[in-house]
């Protein structure tokens, strides 16, 4: 028998698609609520002429919205805005509220229900305590890529930039209660789990061929979506799947990190189409980074290239915007992309989380993570 192969179905354009995770909250405890079924359920039964794009998750407590395939910024995020819209006109009325971060301030991991799916369920009886424990959400965005041959190099140098895309929507502070001391303590939790975390480095197709035939003769992985990677190929659709972002609270910080990767892709893209080899970095200094943007957000010194040299990551940020302008120009999202110097302007998530918190105990009131919550629940309300 023969090694298995994957087939890539190309994207003859840089199409978008955007998977958000948000999770509903009860409107007086502010903690989470396991009603996802029952929202979905009402959610579906609007008429609609092509229905809002609501999908199930792990935990009862989750919904994704999920973009048709999109060829912009903006109409990836219309598309997104009409499902939430939808969403509220089921919520609103029955005290729920949503949020999108990459963990809840205070809920707790036990108490939360699974969603009944037969995957699930498999997931859950092989990686136990660990898998029990992912009370957390993150955006996912998918690039339309033309050719099986330029994924894994783009991907392999996408790694030079996960920090720059970690810092900007860290929004995971957080734990049960706890203050991790981490910006993303989300970045953490996920790579517990068997083939999550960074993708391996691949230098050609077959090799990652050999992987995914390696995974499921050992059993390691039933299917493709098993492969948990931060950054990884999407065969079926014909992209690149970027994972690396905690949930984002705004839908300005959501058109921000969205028009980035974009933009990333398509440079990097362009560069190949010009004959270039793209730029990498060691694995473990890729590992490094995600660490210290993971730990220290927007303060992170990150490794920017192979000979080891250091630098803030909102200064090498600066320089990436500048030189991705064009490339937003030709997308059609150079406002999206300028959102991107709002963040540490504004303050990352996780810091505004901090700053609320420390706002309510200076207050001296009696539960300030309660206020947490209140401030991510207000800003996904924000236009």
């Amino acid at each position: 028998m023969g090694r298995r192969s994957v087939e890539f179905n190309a994207s003859p354009r840089p199409t978008l698609g955007v998977e958000w995770e948000m999770v509903l909250v009860d409107r007086a405890s502010r903690d989470l609520a396991p009603r996802a079924a029952e929202v979905m359920g009402a959610v579906e039964r609007e008429p609609s002429a092509t229905g809002p794009r609501v999908t199930k998750e792990l935990l009862r407590n989750t919904l994704e919205v999920v973009t048709g395939v999109c060829g912009t910024v903006g109409e990836a995020v219309g598309d997104i805005s009409e499902t939430v819209s939808a969403i509220r006109r089921v919520t609103d009325p029955l005290g729920l509220e949503l949020v999108s971060a990459g963990t809840h301030p205070f809920a707790r991991w036990d108490e939360q229900l699974v969603t009944p799916d037969a995957r699930y369920a498999e997931l859950l009886e092989r990686t136990q305590w660990w898998g029990r424990q992912m009370l957390i959400w993150g955006v996912h965005v998918h690039v339309g890529v033309s050719s099986v041959h330029k994924v894994l190099p783009i991907l392999n140098s996408l790694l030079n930039h996960y920090p720059h895309l970690q810092a900007l929507s860290a929004s995971s502070p957080y734990w049960t209660g706890f203050d991790t001391g981490y910006a993303s303590n989300r970045a953490q939790m996920f790579q517990q789990l068997p083939t999550a975390g960074l993708p391996f480095q691949f230098g050609s197709w077959g090799e990652f061929e050999d992987y995914v035939d390696d995974m499921f003769v050992t059993g390691v992985i039933d299917g493709l979506s098993d492969v948990r990677w931060d950054i990884r190929p999407s065969p079926k659709f014909g992209t690149i799947e970027v994972r690396v972002c905690d949930g984002t609270p705004t839908l300005r910080e959501l058109r921000a990190v969205t028009a980035l990767i974009h933009c990333l892709v398509v440079h990097l893209d362009a560069r190949l189409e010009a004959g270039e080899e793209l730029p990498t970095l060691p694995p473990w200094h890729v590992q490094e980074n995600k660490w210290r943007a993971a730990r220290y957000g927007l303060d992170a010194e990150i490794i920017v290239d192979a000979r080891g040299r250091e630098r803030l990551v909102t200064d090498d940020l600066d320089e990436w915007l500048d030189r991705l302008e064009p490339v937003a120009r030709q997308l059609d999202c150079a406002g999206d992309l300028a959102l991107v110097a709002e963040v540490p302007r504004r303050g990352a998530s996780y810091q505004r989380q901090r700053a609320t918190f420390e706002a309510a105990c200076a207050r001296g009131e009696a539960s300030p993570l309660h206020h947490v919550v209140d401030s991510l629940v207000a800003e996904l309300r924000e236009p």
